[in-house]
Parts: structure tokens; C-alpha cells; sequence
């Protein structure tokens, strides 16, 4: 029987005020979480992605740890309301700043998973060639500190989480969590169906490996809804249409090169948005 998704909005008391210097991130709403069964949510709003809530039978796991402590702090206190169960795991569904920079903000107490690739990136230089903060010792508590390579299955009692590596996407190291009782999978930013995809070139992203890791994942889970960082929940049609928009632009893309195109003319036949994706997918084809 086809399982029906009921959204219950559950509204934050406290206001975030001030700015933040994060130039992706705009002025952030209270954190809400919305229902997708009786034990998981999605967490809107805040400073940072989008990610999740599960309640198991002996603890919670939250998925992705957004940006700063007023959010994370949004997101213990609806935790709180809904369940007195201890939050037992923080899982990282790859390592942008605005999934990750609130890990540090968790309960020590809290275990940090992610994938092999995940924990690697955590330490990669920056787009500018900058290094990375998490190479400061003190956060060392705060980076994933049980890793996995293809599958990792945790068990909240009886509920059973899947953590799954379809290959290499927006970064060499984006997981899916998977819920099976709800069909519903938590993606990250392997879908960004609202805006061009988004790939990471200078952490090993690929807009080819893109491709292949959502047939994978369509291929290898029966799930029905997919829950991303940056736009609403989406089904199998949602992602069936991302990977035709993403393979659209490729052929385009190589296309115009068999025609002894560079690659400023190419660009100029792409909207402004897509016009970063596309130097990535001409670099990725040449």
C-alpha cells in the first residue's frame, strides 16, 4: 500500500537576528520542522541546508548539522520537544560548510558519521586555494569519526537506517540516507532540482559521475521521495528529470565543441546560472 506523507509544520519561539558573513547563505529563517511520518522530519530554515530528524526506539539520528549555534540550538530544542530520547548520531551527507560547520555546536556525546571520502574532503583546501579550519586541533571532535566505503546500516532498535555511496557527484564524497519504512531518501546536494546542479570540480566533483550516481541510486532504492538541501522534496519523476536536465547540457555542451566552438562561444548559449556547470562539463569532455 502506497504510504501518504502528511506535513505538519512545527514552528521555532526563537528569532535569529544579525547577519553572517556567508556569502551563500541569506538571512536565515527560524528553524521549522516538517513531519514526513510520526519519528522522521525534514529541518527547514536556519543558517544552512536543509537536512533531517529521525526518532528510532533509542535515540535520535539528525542528518546534516547546518551552520551556526543558534541553529543547531533551534534544532536540539524541537528535538527536545518532540521526544526526551538522547541524540545519538550526526550524519554528514558531504562536507560544504553550510552542512557541516554545525557539527562542532553538537553534544560531545554525539557520534559523527560519514563517508571515507566525506572525512577527506573535510580537510581540503578551499575554492581559493585557502586551508581548511578543520585542520585546527580543536575541532578535531567535531569531524566524522566512523567513516564507511559503500554501505553502512545503523539500527535505532527495531528502525533501520541505510547509509548508502552511489559514487561520485557533487563531491567525491556525497552518502544518501535512506528510510525505508518511509521510502524516503535524504539526498544532500546530489539533487538540486530548483537550480543548475551544483558540482564541486575543485573537491573531485563530476557532472558525468553526477549522472551515473543518481541511475545508481534509482536503480538500487525503492524510495519514493527525496528530500534535498536547497529545494522541496521531490519523487522519482523529480529525479528522473534532473539527470535529463544534467545529460541535456552535456550533449549540448559537446556538442558545440564538435564544431570547433572555445569555450566563451559555448557559454554564451546558456542562461547566466548555467554558465559554471557548463566550464565544468566542458573541462570534464575535453
Amino acid at each position: 500500500m502506497k504510504r501518504k506523507l502528511v506535513f505538519i509544520i512545527i514552528p521555532c519561539l526563537f528569532i535569529i537576528t544579525g547577519s553572517f558573513a556567508y556569502a551563500q547563505q541569506r538571512e536565515a529563517r527560524p528553524v521549522t520542522f516538517r513531519k514526513i511520518s510520526d519519528r522522521l522530519y525534514e529541518t527547514m530554515g536556519g543558517q544552512g541546508a536543509q537536512g533531517g530528524v529521525y526518532i528510532g526506539d533509542t535515540g535520535v539520528l539528525v542528518i546534516d548539522a547546518k551552520m551556526d549555534k543558534q541553529s543547531v540550538d533551534q534544532v536540539i530544542d524541537q528535538i527536545h520537544r518532540i521526544t526526551d530520547k538522547p541524540i545519538l548520531y550526526l550524519i554528514d551527507t558531504h562536507s560544504d560548510a553550510d552542512h557541516v560547520r554545525g557539527n562542532r555546536f553538537f553534544p560531545g556525546s554525539v557520534t559523527i558519521i560519514g563517508h571515507e571520502n566525506c572525512r577527506a574532503e573535510f580537510f581540503h583546501t578551499g575554492r581559493d586555494g585557502s586551508p581548511s579550519e578543520w585542520n585546527t586541533p580543536e575541532l578535531a571532535p567535531f569531524i566524522p569519526s566512523i567513516t564507511f566505503r559503500d554501505k553502512m546500516d545503523i539500527y535505532l532498535g527495531s528502525k533501520k537506517i541505510e547509509l548508502r555511496y552511489f559514487g561520485i557527484g557533487h563531491t567525491t564524497g556525497d552518502i544518501v540516507v535512506y528510510f525505508p519504512e518511509e521510502k524516503t531518501a535524504f539526498v544532500g546536494d546530489q539533487l538540486t532540482p530548483n537550480r543548475p546542479q551544483l558540482i564541486h570540480a575543485y573537491k573531485g566533483g563530476s557532472s558525468f559521475g553526477h549522472v551515473s550516481t543518481l541511475k545508481k541510486m534509482l536503480d538500487t532504492l525503492d524510495a519514493e521521495h527525496f528530500c534535498s538541501g536547497h529545494s522541496e522534496m521531490t519523487d522519482r519523476e523529480g529525479v528522473r528529470s534532473a539527470i535529463e536536465a544534467m545529460t541535456g547540457r552535456q550533449e549540448k555542451v559537446k556538442s558545440l565543441m564538435s564544431s570547433g566552438k572555445s569555450i566563451e562561444e559555448i557559454k554564451k548559449e546558456f542562461d547566466d546560472q548555467e554558465k559554471a556547470l557548463v566550464e565544468i562539463i566542458y573541462n570534464e569532455a575535453r
